[in-house]
């Protein structure tokens, strides 16, 4: 009997662990089924409370470890990230949520249902918001990404920050498994059956609100990238060939109705503090052109840069990369200024992977931007991701974003995360023109910066000293 015991055990805790697996798999990644993340953990954390403290550990850690193996070819094939840094990025979900789902079983086992449901988005968040402080990469692989084609639930990082979305991702499957968890009293599982559906309507709730704000003005943006050769040297033979290639597209988009025309990062490299065939579209069309620079005009301190040119003006207004991408872009020299062009719209400057972090979406905010031109280079597999990783910069912050990326994706979105334009140059040229909306947007997340996760952290504090402290008899059913 026992070991027909033992075999159903068995059975079960493989089954959590391949369904787990399988939802994160598709759950996340570069282009994630945004509904599949809310049901991921859930096998893992049913399981739980049925087995021992390391089975229910170990159960967790394979689940998403093997779902992160879907990083693999990208991580590994088209980046070329050395080992030391593979491991972390796929293995660290797994333990995540290993760790949420120890604290969860204790506080289970002491009869702390509403402690345990909340017990696993707090330490994931937590955990997320500590990572972000000291990765080079910023907030590269929060699990509220997964969520950008939800448009109701990306409302909250308005609020919250990405933080708020973390923490609804991780609630609803934790209270689901309070919910079918043994031995529970009636009124903690009723406890947790108000709180988690009140938190989610409220949210989806204020999402679908939110979208209906109507547009203040509208603008016509462009966008092209042509995707070879890469970098020439602007006076050189290639160069030049690219260059007017660049402006016959500048002039098709202007054809088009375009006011803004945005070109990927680093199209060229020069000496120059100019490109004047820009300064002369721009002036020829009166609009304004955006483009990436590889600027080595200072020989102390190349730069990553962006040259807006406006007509009507003498130079272009440059803007320095900020975030360089660790071993890729070790030559350049990091910016610390933050650029707005002048007139109406309010417009800034930024480049790619300062995107990627919190700071320049609130700094921006704090200069009433409305709208954000963002040469870009991607790594042609993840053009979904690192697009939406920026567009939820402005939906934070509240700005459009008009984002042009070499090997990736074009995308014309607004202060809500609609994209309302997009193309893909993950393997070819690629161009595109579009309405652009644009709002007057002030957000609570741009004001308060990170009290969400700040909020986590208390609350965290406070449920490990629940899990240390012993079951009272007298209480069943608490917090």
């Amino acid at each position: 009997m026992a070991s027909k015991l033992d075999r159903k055990w068995l059975a079960l805790g493989l089954l959590a662990v391949a369904l787990s697996a399988l939802g994160w798999w598709f759950g996340s990644g570069l282009q994630p089924r945004w509904w599949l993340t809310w049901l991921a953990p859930l096998p893992a954390l049913l399981l739980a409370p049925r087995v021992r403290r390391r089975w229910a550990a170990l159960a967790a850690f394979a689940a998403y470890a093997l779902g992160g193996l879907n990083l693999w070819t990208y991580l590994h094939g088209y980046i070329g990230l050395p080992m030391t840094t593979i491991v972390p990025v796929i293995a660290g979900p797994g333990l995540m949520l290993a760790l949420c789902t120890l604290l969860f079983r204790r506080l289970l086992a002491r009869d702390r249902p509403v402690a345990a449901a909340l017990a696993v988005p707090a330490l994931w968040v937590t955990i997320e918001y500590i990572n972000t402080q000291f990765s080079p990469h910023g907030t590269f692989g929060s699990i509220a990404y997964t969520q950008m084609d939800a448009l109701a639930v990306l409302q909250l990082a308005a609020v919250t920050g990405l933080w708020g979305i973390g923490f609804l991702l991780l609630l609803v499957p934790a209270a689901l498994a309070v919910l079918a968890a043994p031995r529970m009293s009636t009124r903690g599982r009723a406890t947790v059956a108000t709180i988690a559906p009140a938190l989610l309507v409220a949210a989806l709730g204020f999402g679908g609100w939110r979208l209906q704000a109507p547009a203040t003005t509208q603008v016509r943006v462009g966008l092209v990238s042509l995707e070879k050769p890469i970098r020439p040297a602007l006076h050189d033979a290639d160069g030049q060939a690219l260059e007017a290639r660049y402006v016959a597209a500048i002039d098709r988009l202007a054809a088009a109705g375009a006011r803004i025309v945005v070109i990927p990062e680093t199209v060229f490299a020069t000496h120059d503090a100019t490109v004047p065939a820009f300064a002369d579209a721009a002036q020829r069309h009166h609009l304004i052109v955006d483009a990436g620079i590889d600027a080595k005009g200072d020989p102390r301190a190349e730069r990553n840069m962006a040259m807006a040119f406006a007509p009507g003006a003498a130079m272009p207004l440059t803007y320095s990369k900020h975030h360089l991408i660790p071993g890729f872009e070790k030559q350049y020299t990091p910016g610390d200024g933050y650029r707005m062009l002048d007139g109406e719209p309010r417009i800034g400057l930024a480049i790619c992977k300062d995107m990627d972090f919190h700071d320049i979406g609130r700094a921006y905010a704090m200069r009433d931007a409305q709208l954000l031109l963002v040469p870009a280079w991607d790594f042609s597999v993840d053009g979904w991701l690192h697009s939406r990783m920026a567009i939820m910069r402005g939906v934070e912050s509240g700005f459009a974003i008009a984002r042009a990326a070499r090997s990736g994706r074009l995308t014309l979105s607004d202060d809500r995360g609609r994209v309302v334009a997009e193309a893909s140059s993950e393997r070819h040229d690629a161009e595109l023109v579009g309405e652009l909306p644009l709002r007057e947007t002030h957000t609570l997340y741009a004001r308060w910066g990170d009290w969400f996760a700040w909020l986590d952290l208390a609350a965290l504090m406070g449920l490990l000293v629940l899990a240390m402290t012993p079951r009272h008899a007298g209480n069943p059913g608490g917090a």
